[in-house]
């Protein structure tokens, strides 16, 4: 049966996984590295209690308390947690991750009021890079990648350990789940995935669901290719992005997770075609209430 409860899964002499089933909204995944004197925490949860258990589940390994935290991008359910390790921990992460952290504040507040998320301080990133950065974790060497541009948001953080084989992809990769680029770019993402591949990691740690491989990547960029060709033909038409998702045909897709994230990709796709810039601003509330719609008038749940 498949887990239910978060678990950790050693990938390599010091490295870990951390896995939230079933990843769905606010169900992230996390991980560690560790040389037995100095830790390095890839993102936290979405939840104070979450983020307390994936606390717990570091030191069970043995592994001191970090002193190093990355965050792959800066959406809430990946950080909201940061403020459990310091100040023992600095926290590093893209120039454009500090920068939205901070714009966003307490986001997943305003998205689900009803969630009991804590006693939750933000704390965004104090150390911060712009195209590449490396941390030595004892003999591991870990390097902090910025695909480039704009991607699942402006400030990703692709953590890459080239020895291990292993990469921390963030939410440039949804495993089981379906992709989720309204606060992104379609175009940029596509382009990350080359960035991805470009690594070589055999061991891919997906933002969300279970561990998985580099297929993934391809699996992703059918999909946003999907996402594109839909596009460009119910913007031809004249129909919105809501009508065009609702007609839609989702195949081999019909399977993930989430699927009434394809309205809101959509909302981004139409956005890139009309010329706007990536990353461009949308209209969350609107974007919100679309997927709603999709989901029969039912608005999306945070999971934590």
């Amino acid at each position: 049966m498949p887990a239910k409860d978060p678990y950790t899964v050693p990938l390599a002499p010091g490295v870990h996984a951390y896995v939230q089933p079933d990843g769905g909204w606010c169900l992230n995944n996390a991980g560690f590295v560790s040389d037995g004197g100095t830790t390095l925490l890839v993102d936290t949860t979405a939840t104070e209690r979450r983020t307390t258990a994936l606390r717990e589940a570091l030191l069970a390994t043995g592994a001191p308390l970090p002193r190093i935290l990355v965050n792959t991008h800066h959406h809430g359910d990946h950080t909201y947690g940061n403020g459990l390790f310091l100040p023992e921990a600095v926290v590093i992460g893209h120039d454009a991750c500090r920068s939205e952290q901070l714009a966003a504040g307490h986001q997943l507040h305003l998205m689900w009021p009803e969630n009991d998320f804590g006693d939750i301080r933000i704390a965004a990133p104090t150390l911060t890079y712009n195209d590449r950065m490396t941390v030595h974790v004892g003999e591991i060497e870990v390097r902090l990648i910025h695909p480039g541009g704009v991607a699942h948001t402006p400030g990703d953080t692709v953590v890459h350990l080239p020895q291990q084989g292993v990469v921390f992809t963030g939410d440039l990769i949804f495993q089981g789940g379906t992709p989720f680029i309204p606060m992104g770019s379609l175009a940029g993402s596509l382009r990350a995935l080359d960035v991805l591949r470009s690594l070589d990691a055999t061991t891919v740690v997906p933002g969300h669901g279970p561990l998985t491989d580099p297929s993934a990547y391809d699996a992703t960029e059918r999909y946003l290719r999907f996402v594109l060709a839909l596009a460009d033909e119910g913007r031809a038409k004249g129909r919105t992005p809501l009508e065009t998702a609702a007609e839609a045909d989702l195949g081999p897709f019909a399977a993930l997770r989430e699927s009434e994230r394809l309205v809101a990709n959509l909302h981004r796709a139409y956005a890139e075609l009309d010329g706007q810039p990536e990353g461009s601003p949308l209209d969350p509330a609107m974007v919100f209430a679309d997927m709603a719609r999709m989901n029969g008038g039912v608005p999306v749940a945070c999971h934590a």
